[in-house]
């Protein structure tokens, strides 16, 4: 399952925020693009009461979100069934489920991890509106992967944890054939150094095509180091 780089553009610059923003950096269907604002416009209606993304981000929501989001689905466009960690107000894992409607093979599904009740609430309400793939388990992250027990194709999580805590969440995902991909701002560098104390990594970093200060960390393999001897 090896991603493919999908037609797109330059990195996105700041323009009036709309769909026009999405569609300056991937192509969708207008389908996609009528779920998408079912979607924001959810979002809008709930955040005075939910605060469910940064309020300074409200006027940039396509452009800061659902593009930023997009960008995971098209990395690994063959993944099939998705597991997103701490998925909050559902970026990226509601903007996958729903650009997994435009494949032809309905197979497609996203489980979206969310221990918070009121954005659990959120998150199935977008679903049912949208009528995307998606279920939202409600807990903790260690909590839903010490039981999972489905396949899963790749993992997702956006400005949730650090690398070294979701490696801890993904690795046996990993070690069993899945993907991971973790978006990461400016600090990514760091955040890779602090991980490899712990964890051997077979890592690509994807430049972000909204953020160019930001990465999307593409993760194939994940080994936990072990001490070489009795201390």
């Amino acid at each position: 399952m090896k991603g493919k780089q999908p037609p797109s553009r330059k990195p996105l610059a700041n323009t009036t925020d709309g769909p026009e923003a999405l569609h300056a950096v991937f192509q969708v269907s207008r389908e996609t693009i009528d779920r998408l604002s079912i979607y924001v416009d959810l979002l809008k209606r709930w955040q005075p009461a939910q605060n469910l993304v940064a309020p300074s981000t409200l006027s940039e929501i396509w452009r800061r979100h659902v593009a930023d989001s997009a960008q995971v689905h098209f990395a690994l466009p063959d993944a099939r069934i998705w597991l997103d960690f701490g998925s909050g107000a559902g970026f990226p894992g509601l903007v996958t489920a729903i650009l997994l409607m435009e494949k032809a093979d309905s197979s497609g599904r996203v489980h979206l991890v969310e221990s918070n009740q009121r954005k659990v609430s959120f998150l199935r309400t977008v679903i049912r509106e949208t009528g995307c793939p998606a279920e939202v388990h409600a807990g903790r992250i260690e909590d839903v992967v010490a039981r999972w027990q489905g396949p899963v194709d790749a993992l997702s999580a956006r400005a949730l944890a650090p690398l070294a805590d979701l490696c801890g969440y993904s690795v046996r995902f990993v070690q069993a054939g899945a993907v991971a991909i973790f978006h990461k701002g400016k600090n990514f560098r760091e955040e890779i150094e602090l991980a490899s104390a712990d964890w051997q990594l077979n890592l690509v970093e994807r430049k972000s095509l909204i953020d160019p200060d930001s990465r999307l960390l593409v993760i194939t393999g994940i080994e936990a180091r072990r001490p070489t001897g009795k201390g």
